[in-house]
């Protein structure tokens, strides 16, 4: 390139297609003068020392490595991210194998160290390591060299959870009707009318007081409304179809018989956990330890939108702010957003459009940009692009879509992405004035917690010595629909049989006490039936259906319960 001079000699290569970046048209330096020298560096090509104007933050940010520029990597040119920006949003994408997950790691390290709690999702099982401090070897004291990072070993305080307990971790519970009818029925896979059934079943629970905590309590409020004495419950807002009830319960059934009943249940787990702080400042990691169920995709992507949304709906207006209050990883992203209806994806995207001023940062993981909506895409401020392969056609239309969502350069991005090596990425982010940053190539520091799973046996004590585990690991199944719905329904046998012997014969001698108390019996069984399913309550909510059901159906983007605490 004409326009560049010698860099310093004690720099590593990267790769050719690096070489191939050019940053021409990049943002220019303030005062549109470009510095001469950055750091020790004798002298700079011109189009790196517009990059390394455009990530010169003063403020506190976090380190991501050093830029790759021209076949060699310039360590006085650091890429980094502004605090305060962590909480609009992010995207790190990347083929398999090509370091997302340690890019994940890094991160959440230095998020932790400035007092930001984390929120990571460990698919393969890998992340526990950042509990630990790393292992010194060549590949890591290389790597930090090449981009002059002081690495040092460490572990960072982290607390492990696993869904429902299935695997090791502090259980993770939700109550069927915390969970809410819309992210149910994505749960079920059920179509759009059958969604809004669910969502009738769910507001007739919560007006009869039918606490839905687990699955046999919505099963059990399903199959009484489609009953003689139930039908009539749902007929002045619409009914609930005997054919839909049966797919429903169907659905239930299936999802159970695949082991998901642990799922639900109390006691629930309060997101509040997931914003501690620990005694020395830094921000808790949580872990939710997800390999025991990576063949039940929709049920853990489901999951983490319940965590989202109930954090949503919990915290406070903050705006912005000098750090956020937690940055949550949602890895495989796109699974998600797979077979979403419309109204589903609406939701995430205007979840993920407010959470911000509540503080709360996001970061998408998943393999190229096209897996993730572009309602939601457009939502995000910072970018992370690992390498991409393209060895099919479905590749390289895919890589072609990637390209087009970056600003404009002049980069051949196509030749940059594929040629990228493992732990290199592309990146962009915003700026302290929420401007995005060139694009630059980089070399990303290596963590300093262990890159690799922690022992079993290491993971277990540390489950077990959280001050958390004795909150959440017993299960507790109290009194709710499925019990009330069975008691009126013995109180209305006993009724029927009562009626029924009322209509024989005396025998002779009977004494009038008896049948006087015979005669009570119709009575004090109606009450028990009223107070529990009666549907006296019910005409009222009926009559209020056109201010009601708008409240209780959609209380929340997703219909899950808003909590008190």
């Amino acid at each position: 390139m004409s326009d560049s001079e010698t860099v310093p000699a004690a720099t590593a290569g990267t790769t050719p297609a690096a070489a191939a970046a050019q940053t021409a048209g990049s943002a220019p330096a303030a005062g549109g003068n470009s510095p001469e020298v950055i750091g020790s560096a004798v002298a700079l090509p011109k189009e790196a020392l517009e990059i390394a104007s455009g990530y010169a933050f003063s403020g506190p940010a976090l380190d991501l490595g050093a830029l790759l520029w021209d076949a060699r990597c310039l360590p006085d040119v650091q890429i980094r991210i502004p605090l305060p920006m962590l909480n609009r949003h992010a995207l790190v994408a990347g083929a398999t194998g090509t370091g997302k997950t340690k890019t994940l790691q890094l991160v959440a390290e230095q998020l932790s160290a400035q007092g930001v709690p984390v929120f990571l999702a460990d698919i393969k099982g890998d992340v526990s390591g950042i509990s630990a401090p790393g292992v010194p070897n060549d590949k890591v004291q290389g790597r930090a060299a090449d981009v002059h990072q002081e690495w040092v070993a460490t572990g960072f305080p982290s607390e492990f959870y696993a869904l429902g307990g299935t695997g090791h971790g502090i259980p993770v519970r939700a109550t069927i009707t915390s969970f809410g009818p819309v992210l149910l029925s994505k749960v079920l896979q059920l179509n759009q009318t059958q969604e809004q059934s669910l969502g009738l079943i769910f507001h007739y629970a919560d007006q009869k007081g039918l606490e839905l905590v687990d699955l046999k309590d919505l099963r059990a409020v399903v199959t009484f409304l489609t009953s003689d004495e139930g039908k009539a419950e749902l007929k002045g807002i619409g009914g609930l179809s005997t054919a839909t009830a049966g797919v429903i319960l169907r659905s239930l059934t299936a999802f159970e018989a695949q082991g998901m009943s642990p799922f639900f249940g109390e006691p629930e787990f309060d997101t509040g956990e997931l914003l501690r702080v620990a005694g020395d400042g830094r921000g808790v990691v949580s872990v939710l330890e997800l390999p025991e169920v990576q063949d039940k995709p929709q049920l853990f992507s489901t999951f983490l939108m319940w965590l989202l949304a109930d954090l949503f709906h919990d915290l406070p207006e903050v705006g912005d702010s000098e750090k956020p209050k937690l940055v949550f990883f949602f890895d495989e992203a796109h699974l998600l957003f797979n077979d979403a209806s419309k109204a589903f994806l609406d939701s995430i995207t205007q979840t993920v459009r407010l959470i911000r001023s509540k503080g709360v940062g996001v970061f998408f993981v998943t393999q190229t940009p096209k897996d993730v909506p572009a309602d939601v895409l457009g939502q995000l401020g910072n970018r992370v692009q690992h390498a991409l392969r393209a060895f099919t056609p479905d590749d390289q239309k895919a890589l072609k879509a990637t390209v087009k969502t970056f600003p404009n350069s002049p980069y051949d991005l196509e030749e940059v992405l594929t040629g990228l090596g493992t732990g290199e990425a592309v990146i962009t982010v915003l700026s302290e004035k929420g401007a995005p940053t060139p694009v630059a190539v980089t070399r990303l520091r290596a963590p300093e917690s262990l890159m690799g799973p922690v022992d079993a046996g290491a993971l277990d004590a540390a489950v077990k010595g959280s001050s958390l585990y004795g909150r959440y690991a017993q299960a507790v199944d109290r009194e709710s629909a499925y019990e009330k719905l069975t008691v009126a329904e013995a109180a209305r046998a006993s009724a029927a049989a009562g009626q029924s012997a009322s209509r024989e014969p005396a025998a002779p001698g009977a004494a009038s006490a008896p049948a006087k108390g015979r005669g009570k019996a119709p009575k004090e069984d109606a009450s028990v039936v009223e107070q529990v399913v009666g549907s006296g309550m019910f005409k009222s909510l009926a009559r209020s259906v056109g201010t009601q059901i708008g409240r209780e159906i959609t209380r929340s983007l997703f219909g899950t319960a808003r909590r008190k605490r």
